[in-house]
């Protein structure tokens, strides 16, 4: 239904990254995600309409694989939740990211992978994929650094 899947996107942590601090469901609400420390990135939910769209504003960002750190800054991450034929469709939309980006490439097959697999998973079964909780070896200094400054 609509309002599963709604209910599921907003819970980021069970599908795409359990290493995300902050509130991911609360209207202005700012929060922060990593992937040890390849990608450091703050969002915040700047558009909620329940059981229709979300859209998630990239604040900040940093990438350690790209020469321009930055490229995700500014974009949006749009989910629209429509039915078809009596069927929940999910759009999602990463608004900003393109081509001449570095990063696109990864980019896309990772949004596939987390959109198509485990936020479909989550939906479907009830379990997603998420990127794991870091455990030891992670620098957490660069990230707390990096979130403060």
């Amino acid at each position: 239904t609509p309002e599963k899947a709604f209910k599921a996107i907003k819970n980021l942590r069970a599908w795409w990254s359990e290493d995300i601090e902050g509130e991911t469901a609360k209207l202005n609400e700012v929060f922060f995600y990593h992937y040890k420390d390849i990608h450091l990135c703050k969002i915040k939910l700047i558009e909620i309409i329940p059981n229709e769209k979300l859209i998630y504003q990239i604040i900040d960002n940093q990438f350690n694989f790209t020469k321009d750190k930055n490229e995700w800054i500014n974009t949006q991450l749009i989910f629209e939740i429509s039915t078809k034929n009596n069927k929940t469709q999910i759009e999602f939309t990463h608004e900003g990211l393109v081509p001449e980006y570095e990063c696109y490439k990864i980019c896309e097959d990772a949004w596939s992978n987390y959109i198509k697999k485990s936020l479909f998973e989550l939906i479907s079964s009830g379990k997603g994929e998420p990127n794991p909780k870091e455990k030891d070896g992670f620098n957490a200094e660069i990230v707390k650094k990096w979130k403060l400054g």
